[in-house]
């Protein structure tokens, strides 16, 4: 299933798009455009649950690939929605008579999210008969015009109707759309990786899903869910119970697994369990799929008998609410899994010297060229279905300020880091110090003796030792060569946790700058090679001195100490000196005194 927001859009018309939210009309209030001609409009969707439309008049051939067939959607429930439409001012004019309206129905459509913010932010859109108007884009280019009427005005509409359950049906229909897109996404995994293990559980699924497609089938060619068809299904649900929540558990236990903090427990269990990873997810869409399609099917038998049976018609609800609440739930477990599987094999990608994954894939580890290639291969199945569960972020391009010696080449370190950030966070400094460790008692003491050190060490060094990436949630660092050739980091420290920031010059001879770091847990320190702009260093500095905070909690245990009990010494004669009562490890060693 392809996303429409893909491929089309609805844009607001160039005089509109300067109208401010408050000043807008809304559908609640429409104003008439006399500059735009409703007749020009051929196209309407109708809003009928969130984010679903249903689409009446002519359909640009481009745009037709993007409609949803009303499948289990019987066709007494869509006369039903239509009668409610076809009352609406805007639907009328494009359709016509109730007869029309309803032969003028093309399927369903899903509503972008950028169509949706528009309507959310209160009718940017030039609003004419309780509809937004707009262009229809597809590819760029304007293909024709459609009107929107947002669900505002068809609650409205429906008030007095009792189309609850019509429209569960089409719920349900969505669902099962969703899904069905998601395995056909993921289909060259079956061919490439899945048939050659687990062959017998394989085969138990898939006769499932091809007895619950077949039923759906044939519900969607008659238009409802005869007896007969619904006993061919009905003694299967604790089969398709059975196989849901087997490969639930087990994407769970996937998931449990990769989740750990430990950053190389998790590599080496995705590279020692990619295969079994690939079929849990891809089996658990296929059981999710054939679960899904017979709940439509239920749902479709209970609403023929809803016609005469109150009850019944609520059962309808019920299963559309609880087979989504399903839906969701594998759908986040199955993107979590295949969102880090991905990612390490984009990676691997990246890092043309390292294949342990992919060895572990081939079981030729000394096969280096055959590895990379069944990697790459891996990848580009699985990548359809990644970008379809979790759109991947662009590639990044450098941040506006750098500490870097000018012969260091940053894009790859960018290609790799893309995929290490989150969900909308941005690099805002990238930096390459020589990272002094903690400094603790002895490395204060030291300090001097190892800047020294880390100079001579360094003297015609080209490469930086420590990548450090500012962005705007935490401070990454990694050592550079192990970034680059095994895409490893060293640790993320949420800026919320920074303490205090001081730029300074280095102690030795060659009077580097450097940044000290203080963070809640740790003291770091940073030097920069000669040859650094050190404007781009103060900049790097001023960038963490935005999260210097001391968070209340941490202040009043620091004044809390200054309370401590203070008791005269009672050892060593001296009645006049006093000390700190021990705690912690010095108590201990106290005591053992």
């Amino acid at each position: 299933m392809q996303d429409p927001s893909d491929s089309m859009e609805i844009a607001e018309p160039e005089e509109n798009r300067q109208i401010s939210t408050a000043d807008s009309p809304v559908a609640d209030d429409p104003i008439p455009d006399p500059d735009i001609d409703s007749a020009t409009a051929s196209t309407v969707l109708a809003e009928v649950l969130p984010g679903v439309a249903f689409v009446f008049g002519d359909v640009p051939a481009e745009l037709k690939s993007d409609l949803i067939d009303f499948g289990i959607v019987p066709a007494a429930d869509r006369r039903q929605i239509t009668a409610v439409l076809a009352s609406i001012g805007s639907t009328a004019t494009v359709a016509g008579n109730l007869g029309n309206a309803f032969a003028g129905v093309q399927g369903l459509y899903k509503i972008s999210d950028a169509t949706r913010a528009l309507l959310n932010a209160g009718g940017t859109l030039a609003v004419k008969d309780g509809a937004n108007l707009g262009a229809v884009f597809a590819n760029g280019k304007i293909v024709g015009q459609a009107r929107l009427i947002p669900l505002t005005a068809v609650n409205k509409a429906r008030t007095s109707a009792s189309v609850g359950p019509a429209l569960a049906m089409v719920a349900l229909q969505m669902q099962l759309s969703e899904v069905t897109g998601l395995v056909r996404t993921n289909v060259a995994l079956t061919s490439q990786v899945l048939t050659s293990i687990r062959n017998e559980q394989w085969a138990e699924l898939t006769g499932l899903v091809a007895t619950v497609d077949r039923a759906v089938d044939q519900a969607r060619q008659v238009g409802s869910v005869p007896t007969s068809l619904w006993d061919s299904v009905a003694g299967s649900e604790a089969a398709l119970r059975k196989q849901l929540d087997l490969y639930r558990r087990n994407v769970r236990g996937h998931v449990g697994q990769i989740d750990r903090p430990d950053t190389r427990q998790r590599r080496e269990y995705l590279q020692a369990n990619a295969e079994a990873i690939l079929f849990d997810a891809n089996a658990l869409l296929s059981s999710v799929k054939a679960w899904t399609g017979y709940q439509a099917l239920r749902a479709g038998k209970a609403r023929a008998a809803g016609r005469e049976d109150a009850d019944e018609a609520r059962l309808v609800d019920v299963i559309a609410r609880d087979t989504r609440t399903e839906l969701d739930s594998a759908l986040a477990e199955t993107t979590s899994l295949v969102d880090a599987l991905t990612r390490e094999l984009r990676i691997v990608a990246e890092l043309p010297g390292r294949d342990t994954l992919s060895q572990s894939l081939t079981g030729k580890r000394r096969d280096s060229k055959a590895a990379r290639e069944t990697s790459a291969r891996l990848l580009e199945a699985l990548e359809p279905l990644a970008d379809v569960l979790h759109p991947p972020a662009p590639p990044l391009e450098a941040p506006e300020v750098v500490c870097a010696p000018t012969s260091l080449d940053l894009e790859p370190y960018l290609r790799i880091l893309r995929w290490f950030l989150e969900d909308g966070e941005t690099v805002r400094v990238l930096g390459f110090p020589d990272q002094l460790d903690a400094l603790g008692p002895i490395s204060a003491i030291l300090g001097g003796a190892k800047e020294k050190l880390a100079a001579a060490r360094d003297k015609d060094r080209a490469a930086a030792k420590t990548l450090v990436a500012v962005t705007d949630r935490r401070i990454i660092t990694a050592k550079a060569n192990a970034f680059l050739e095994q895409g490893e980091i060293r640790q993320g420290i949420p800026i919320d946790r920074v303490r205090y920031v001081r730029a300074a010059t280095a102690q030795d001879r060659t009077a580097r700058l450097a940044i000290d770091l203080i963070t809640r847990d740790e003291n770091i320190r940073w030097l920069f090679h000669a040859d650094i702009d050190r404007t781009q260093v103060d900049a790097l500095a001023a960038v963490l001195a935005e999260s210097m905070t001391i968070p209340d909690v941490e202040r009043d245990e620091l004044q809390r100490r200054r309370h401590t009990p203070i008791e005269t010494g009672k050892k060593g004669g001296s009645t006049g000196t006093r000390s700190t009562e021990p705690t912690g490890s010095e108590a201990t060693t106290s005591d053992a005194e």
